[in-house]
C-alpha cells in the first residue's frame, strides 16, 4: 500500500519557506498551488501541503482567477475547514503525472490521494472510477472557446476562419495535457478544415508546432497573454472566461467571439467528484455541496462561467 504521509524533509521545510512564499509577489508557476487559510491568508507555492491541508483539490487550470473569491467564500462559511490546498494545471497533467503514479512538482513529492479532482473531460473521471478511486460526480459550471488579442485587435482578426492566414503568429495549448485543445480547439479546427494547416499535426508541448508560426503552450492560460503582450503571439486560442479575466487585470488583450456550435459551448462541462482514497471525505462533500449553491454559481458567472442546472448539480454515477 503506498504512504501518503509527508516526507520528513517537507515537514521540516515548512516552516522555513511559508513566510517566503506567502506574497503574492511570485508571477510565476507558484500561484498555480496555492493554500487558503481561514482569516484570508494565502500562502503560494507550498506543494507539502497537498499532504496536509483540511480540504485538497486538483482542478483543472482554467478556473484559476475564480478560486480565491470561490474558496474565500466557501471558508467563511465553514471556518472549521482552515487549509484548503487548491492546485489549478491542465487536468490531463494531474491525472497522468499525480494520480496515477507518484508526481513532483519543481522537485518536491506532490500527494497522489487529493480529496477533489475536476476536468473539463469526464473521461478522466471515468478512468478514476474504472480504477476504484472516484465513485460520483456533478457537472459544476461550463465554458466556452474564444480567441484571445492583443487590446485593439491590431491585425484586424475577426473570426476562427481567420487562423488560416500567414501572416499570424499563433499561441495555442498543447495537444497533450491541455484539454481545452485536445477535446475542442482541435476539434473546432478539424471542423473548419484548418487544423493540418494550424497544427503541422504536431505532437508536443512548449514547442514550435509549426516553426515560426503556431507555438504549442504549456500552460496557456499565463503563456497565451504574455506572448500577445509581448509582441511574441498574435492570436490564441483560450476560454471566453480568460479573455474576461485579462481585462479584469486591466492587461492589453481583447477577444474576438466565437459563434456557437464553433466554440463547443454544448460540449465544454466541468465535472468534479470526490476521491475515495483522499483524507478529508466529509470536507470534500461540503464542497461539492458550496458549488450547488446559488452564492458559489454567482461567483463563477461573474468569471464569465455559464451556470450549471440543478440537475446537473446532482451527484451522479458513471
Amino acid at each position: 500500500m503506498k504512504n501518503f504521509g509527508k516526507p520528513l524533509c517537507i515537514m521540516l521545510l515548512v516552516g522555513m519557506v511559508s513566510q517566503a512564499t506567502a506574497s503574492p509577489a511570485d508571477a510565476g508557476h507558484g500561484k498555480d498551488y496555492r493554500t487558503f487559510h481561514t482569516g484570508g491568508k494565502i500562502e503560494y507555492g507550498l506543494i507539502e501541503n497537498s499532504y496536509s491541508a483540511s480540504l485538497v483539490m486538483y482542478l483543472a487550470g482554467n478556473q484559476f482567477m475564480v478560486m480565491q473569491e470561490l474558496i474565500q467564500d466557501f471558508q467563511s462559511k465553514n471556518p472549521d475547514i482552515e487549509t484548503v490546498y487548491v492546485e489549478t494545471i491542465p487536468p490531463g497533467q494531474i491525472l497522468k503525472g499525480q494520480l496515477l503514479k507518484q508526481g513532483e512538482i519543481e522537485g518536491q513529492p506532490t500527494a497522489m490521494n487529493p480529496d477533489i479532482f475536476a476536468s473539463v473531460n469526464i473521461g478522466h473521471l471515468k478512468k478514476l472510477h474504472g480504477k476504484g478511486l472516484l465513485n460520483q460526480h456533478i457537472i459544476y459550471t461550463h465554458n466556452k472557446l474564444e480567441l484571445m488579442v492583443a487590446a485593439g485587435n491590431p491585425k484586424k482578426i475577426r473570426g476562427p476562419q481567420d487562423l488560416a492566414r500567414d501572416d499570424l503568429v499563433q499561441s495555442h495549448p498543447n495537444p497533450l495535457t491541455e484539454g481545452i485543445f485536445k477535446f475542442y480547439g482541435s476539434e473546432m479546427l478539424k471542423d473548419l478544415g484548418l487544423y493540418d494547416k494550424v497544427t503541422g499535426n504536431a505532437e508536443c508541448k512548449s514547442c514550435w508546432a509549426v516553426d515560426g508560426k503556431t507555438w504549442f503552450t504549456s500552460r496557456h492560460h499565463r503563456e497565451t497573454p504574455d506572448r500577445i503582450e509581448k509582441g511574441e503571439a498574435d492570436v490564441g486560442i483560450v476560454w471566453a472566461t480568460e479573455v474576461v479575466n485579462a481585462r479584469a487585470e486591466n492587461r492589453p488583450i481583447d477577444g474576438v467571439v466565437i459563434p456557437a456550435p464553433l466554440n463547443k459551448r454544448d460540449k465544454v462541462n466541468y465535472a468534479i467528484g470526490i476521491m475515495t482514497n483522499g483524507r478529508n471525505a466529509e470536507n470534500a462533500a461540503r464542497y461539492l455541496a458550496y458549488l450547488g449553491t446559488n452564492d458559489a454559481q454567482s461567483i463563477y458567472a461573474k468569471y464569465g462561467f455559464i451556470r450549471a442546472t440543478e440537475e446537473e448539480l446532482t451527484p451522479r454515477a458513471f
